[in-house]
């Protein structure tokens, strides 16, 4: 999403050519936040003003857009209008636009009103309110907005320690926790640690199974994030986190997974290339794997068990 709107063709005098708006909210303070349900709101306003070839700009919190308009880089005498939108209407921050841009219209839209004789609240010129008190409410701006490409939902499951002095884990945990956060991708933190009274947790293999089984790929360090992922038929980009290669490495040759990456190798590039492999020829080979699991003619460790059993009894 565009930070800068459009700007219009030019104008006969007398039109809207003369507004410039600043679209600003909770995502837009120093100690603010951005939520989905905010950013979803501001896309509709701008979905509005695009539509009226209004301009535009979009002011951001420094702490999650750093590269993008702030409103201590702002100057208020450009602009014409501001327009707060979402969120409660209440504190410090949203009085301080009022006396800082007192020059211009200021409308608030989709907003909560929690006090409406507040000084937040009654610095606007027009409050478009979501709620307010002895009033019917309206439907959230988010639920208008227009329609993004759905990104691949991403599970992250991460390795225990082991292998003494091989071991990369920490380095690896860095690469495969940081390198996700630049792709546009759902992440999900996942643990195959079963708990019965954690509720973050699975208390039962199919309730992992379950989530597994929704999600696009599987980012994974463990051995068992990439089994679980095969048996779910859902590819997994796993990550080898022992220099030379250990277990992980070794089960995606037993399963016939083409796709393990080594820690000794590890960089976004080869990244990059195996994630967009997992979600594209990745997914059949993954579906083939699993349908392999439930064939069941590979044999494993439980099919000799018998007979060592009765070897040690009788030797």
């Amino acid at each position: 999403m565009s930070g800068r709107g459009p700007v219009s063709p030019a104008r006969p005098r007398g039109t809207r050519w003369h507004m410039r708006i600043l679209l600003t909210g909770w995502f837009s303070f120093r100690d603010g936040e951005a939520t989905a349900g905010d950013v979803l709101a501001l896309r509709r306003v701008e979905d509005v003003l695009g539509q009226a070839e209004i301009p535009y700009d979009v002011v951001w919190s420094p702490g999650f857009r750093p590269g993008a308009l702030h409103l201590a880089g702002v100057r208020p005498e450009e602009y014409s209008h501001l327009v707060f939108v979402c969120g409660p209407l209440h504190g410090p921050q949203v009085e301080d636009l009022h006396r800082r841009f007192a020059h211009c219209v200021r409308i608030a839209v989709g907003t909560s009103v929690v006090d409406p004789g507040a000084p937040a609240t009654t610095g606007f010129h027009r409050v478009l309110a979501r709620d307010a008190p002895g009033a019917e409410p309206v439907r959230d701006l988010s639920t208008r907005a227009s329609a993004a490409s759905v990104p691949p939902v991403a599970g992250v499951i991460l390795t225990q320690h082991e292998y003494g002095p091989r071991r990369r884990h920490g380095q690896v945990a860095d690469e495969v926790t940081r390198w996700p956060a630049g792709r546009d991708c759902a992440r999900l933190e996942l643990e195959t640690r079963l708990d019965a009274h954690d509720w973050r947790l699975s208390a039962t293999p199919a309730q992992l199974e379950s989530v597994l089984g929704r999600l696009d790929l599987v980012v994974t360090d463990r051995l068992h994030g990439l089994v679980l992922a095969l048996r779910a038929g859902i590819p997994a980009l796993a990550v080898d986190p022992v220099t030379g290669g250990a277990k992980v490495t070794a089960q995606a040759r037993a399963c016939g997974w083409p796709a393990p990456v080594a820690a000794d190798h590890l960089d976004a590039d080869l990244l990059d290339h195996w994630w967009q492999w997992c979600l594209s020829t990745g997914r059949e080979a993954a579906r083939r794997i699993r349908a392999d699991f439930l064939a069941g003619a590979e044999p494993d460790g439980a099919d000799a068990l018998p007979d060592a059993l009765e070897r040690r009894l009788t030797g």
